[in-house]
């Protein structure tokens, strides 16, 4: 169990950081189609105020007049039309950059290349701030004006921080998404350790009081054959009932240990080539003087021949014995009869009552440790193993067990072993 809790949390880890991976990675392509976005926004919005620039208009006359330093036409010094000049284009440029969907903070630049004219942005950004350059050569009008060439270079700052931000739509979610994942996996796991820790508890409480009972149910066996020894003929079916009861009672208590093992994967079931014929003849005759004292009609019909299989003989008796066990129990006294026969592949065991029967809702249960259906809580005593030991018995030798079933009109149960060849 701590291995697979040392590989279940591996595997954990292992997937959760490769959520963060794969994350990461989708972040990655949406930072670099956002760039490829923006880019092309910039570039729309360049070319339409390279369009408004070409002309003129009351905005290239008046950064012309600011450019110059002439404040003829506008009666004002020409720091003031400077200032107004930078504040009005400031606007211009914020309107066309919004136009086209870009909201990020910049500072721009209005200059000749010999920087004779200069024309900056109210605003400026940090110092210390990584900025992105986009410059676009103005021509027309005001270019014309100047007689030199004119560049406007627009400057954007942080620029990541912004493509994040605008992809908070996505990675907010995700990151949600990866966190509820994780909360669930932890609160998964605790559960399923939990729940592991009380199986494992009950188990070892069980194993350890079927193992103390073993004592006592070994002298009692040991008594009755002393006793069977001594009593007069009369009083011999009396104690031979209890002797068998008591072998009946052994069994039960190794099917138990033998389970708890075969679950914890500590038994090895080494199947060898027999012939199970002699084993089921055996195995019918003592069940038929057990329904004869229990007044239950027994039947059974073996098909001639051999029966070779791979089979761990005592493990595939036990596993017979119960479900005999269990049509007596349940079978309401009804007749009950078993039918062995070959077919192309398999030797099938058939066992049928008449008995309660089992609701459709409750079949896909009844193999679970423990289960007992409502009908028998009651009615009949039991601990809810026998099932879960057949199946895992067949299983270990590689066959299947079919399970039919109505309420009230009883069960049938086929085990099937493959033939060796």
């Amino acid at each position: 169990m701590i291995k697979n809790k040392k590989g279940y949390i591996i595997i954990f880890i292992i997937a959760v950081l490769g959520l963060f991976v794969v994350q990461i990675q989708f972040l990655r392509i949406g930072l670099n189609l956002a760039r490829v976005q923006f880019d092309q926004q910039i570039k729309d919005a360049g070319t339409s105020i390279q369009q408004d620039l070409r002309e003129r208009n009351q905005l290239t006359f008046l950064l012309e007049q600011a450019l110059l330093q002439d404040n003829s036409y506008f009666k004002t010094t020409p720091d003031s039309l400077t200032d107004a000049s930078r504040h009005f284009f400031n606007d211009f440029i914020r309107h066309r950059l919004t136009e086209n969907g870009i909201t990020a903070a910049y500072t721009y630049r209005l200059f000749t290349r010999d920087s004779t004219y200069y024309l900056s942005s109210p605003n400026s950004l940090p110092s210390t701030t990584e900025a992105q350059t986009y410059p676009f050569k103005i021509e027309g009008f005001l270019a014309d004006a100047l007689n030199k060439p004119l560049i406007l270079e627009l400057q954007f700052e942080n620029l990541s921080d912004y493509f994040f931000f605008q992809l908070n739509g996505l990675t907010i979610p995700a990151l949600l998404f990866m966190i509820t994942i994780i909360i669930t996996v932890i609160w998964v796991l605790r559960s399923f350790y939990w729940q592991r820790n009380v199986i494992t508890t009950t188990n070892a409480f069980i194993n350890n009081l079927t193992h103390e009972l073993k004592t006592p149910v070994f002298s009692i066996g040991l008594a009755s054959k002393m006793l069977y020894e001594r009593v007069a003929d009369r009083d011999r079916p009396l104690v031979q009932t209890v002797r068998t009861q008591t072998d009946r009672l052994k069994v039960h208590i190794e099917n138990v240990l033998e389970l708890a093992q075969l679950e914890e994967k500590k038994s090895l079931i080494r199947l060898e080539p027999v012939d199970f014929k002699p084993n089921l003849e055996a195995l019918c005759a003592s069940f038929e003087a057990i329904a004869s004292l229990e007044t239950t009609p027994f039947t059974y019909q073996l098909q001639e021949g051999s029966y070779p299989i791979l089979a761990e003989a005592g493990h595939l008796e036990n596993a017979v014995n119960n479900l005999l066990d269990n049509a007596l129990k349940y079978g309401l006294g009804k007749p009950i009869h078993l039918v062995v026969y070959k077919s192309k592949q398999h030797l099938e065991i058939c066992i049928t009552d008449q008995g309660m029967g089992v609701s459709k809702a409750e079949r896909p249960k009844i193999f679970k440790k423990y289960y007992r259906g409502a009908a028998v809580l009651t009615s009949k005593s039991g601990y809810g193993l026998g099932l879960t030991y057949v199946q895992q018995i067949i299983k270990k030798h590689k066959g299947r067990l079919n399970f039919e079933s109505k309420p009230n009109s009883g069960t049938t149960v086929t085990l099937k072993i493959p033939l060796q060849r």
